[in-house]
């Protein structure tokens, strides 16, 4: 059938492949790029172009294999919200109801952590202005933080702790330890910080399903959606689609090699599985997701969430209303452009159209990962669109998703909204 037939305009898909690839591939940036556009129930358009390995000189295919990073952390808050539809916990829960050496953590006020390798950080804090609840850690208002930030005091303590870490020993029984040991930023609710929130749901969805995330993941999301090829590691038998990835050479020029497929550490089960950014997809697979999304958490027959509960993800979440430009902390990371940018669970969500300067609608929701990996649900136009490529630290994450989003929406000959 063709892309007419769901209100999107085969010529302009043309471009939006032609575009991406001359601007994006062709110049360097990118090894290669994979873009799907799902609408009115079918896969319109599926634009492939270079490699998902230069080194080895094998070209993008459609069943390629990525790592998504922290479009991992909107597949754990669907499981987190199948725990809150079951009654297991609820979404304005104190965290140290379910993770009761969280009941002290107190918010820095001064300190840094120590040079010896031996010795604990050591902080002086106060109370915060109220104790965290699982709404915080959805929206990424937990006090929490990442290590990477290179901002705080107590972002250099979870780099020295290697916290977030996938090989963990212990995994998330002892990224949790470690996290009862240091301070929050800031009182819970009271600004917006990326952070290893997600990686906290995912270890309640294990300690309260009584399953391994893994596997809490793999039976009740992965199986029934038919998502055959996600997982938190690449097994012998699908290394081959395994893509490599990489980051910008010197000066921003040209590629080199990040992460070689054929010698990844993704070839084994990590020691933590980190619902913030540890799983690995197929197009395929995470347009599976996003069906079930826009099916009103139904698909194929598979029931995962109610249509109320989905209908939340084009809510914003954050005090006030507000978006990131007023609530994020200053220099913080964000996989999305902030102005007209909210907070859903786990996702942002455009909640003004014009602030965001960018074609779109006003409860749709998306995120991105850190090898430049994107996906946008709107669930007024009927649409899903998943981007894969795999490029870590490149300056064009933001502008290329820009592109992205633009020609997707030029596409477009009928509107439903």
């Amino acid at each position: 059938m063709k892309p007419e037939a769901m209100g999107l305009s085969s010529t302009r898909l043309a471009k939006l492949d032609e575009v991406m690839t001359r601007r994006y591939v062709d110049s360097g940036m990118l090894p290669g790029i994979l873009t799907m556009v799902y609408r009115r129930g079918r896969v319109a358009h599926i634009g492939m172009s270079g490699h998902m390995d230069l080194e080895r000189g094998k070209p993008m295919r459609e069943d390629a294999i990525f790592r998504i990073y922290s479009m991992t952390k909107p597949i754990t808050s669907v499981a987190l919200m199948m725990l809150v539809e079951e009654g297991a916990l609820g979404l304005d829960d104190a965290v140290a109801t379910h993770i009761p050496e969280w009941k002290n953590l107190g918010v820095y006020q001064s300190g840094m952590p120590t040079l010896l390798a031996d010795q604990p950080p050591s902080f002086i804090t106060i109370p915060p202005d109220r104790p965290m609840k699982v709404v915080d850690l959805v929206t990424h208002t937990s006090g929490l933080t990442y290590g990477f930030m290179m901002r705080t005091a107590v972002d250099a303590a979870y780099r020295k702790m290697k916290i977030n870490a996938f090989d963990t020993p212990g995994g998330l029984d002892t990224f949790i330890e470690q996290l009862s040991t240091l301070p929050l930023e800031f009182s819970p609710g009271t600004r917006w910080n990326y952070s290893v929130s997600i990686d906290v749901m995912g270890y309640l969805v294990q300690k309260l399903s009584g399953m391994t995330f893994g596997e809490f993941l793999r039976t009740r999301l992965f199986e029934p959606l038919g998502m055959k090829d996600t997982a938190f590691f690449v097994p012998e038998d699908k290394i081959d689609r395994f893509t490599s990835c990489y980051q910008p050479g010197p000066g921003g020029k040209g590629l080199k090699l990040q992460d070689d497929a054929g010698k990844t550490t993704y070839a084994k089960p990590p020691a933590l599985e980190s619902g913030g950014g540890g799983l690995v997809s197929t197009a395929h697979d995470y347009m599976r997701f996003c069906q079930m999304m826009l099916g009103g958490g139904t698909l194929d027959g598979a029931h995962i969430l109610s249509p109320k509960t989905v209908a939340l993800f084009s809510r914003n979440f954050l005090p006030g209303n507000q978006d990131l430009t007023q609530l994020a902390t200053p220099g913080a990371f964000s996989e999305s452009g902030y102005g007209g940018v909210g907070f859903s669970i786990g996702c942002g969500v455009n909640i003004d159209v014009a602030k965001s300067r960018l074609p779109g609608t006003e409860g749709e929701f998306h995120w991105g990962g850190a090898a430049s990996t994107a996906f946008w649900i709107d669930p007024k136009e009927d649409l899903a669109v998943v981007f894969m490529t795999q490029v870590m630290g490149t300056d064009a994450r933001l502008t290329l998703r820009r592109d992205l989003r633009t020609l997707v929406y030029s596409a477009m000959t009928e509107s439903l909204a």
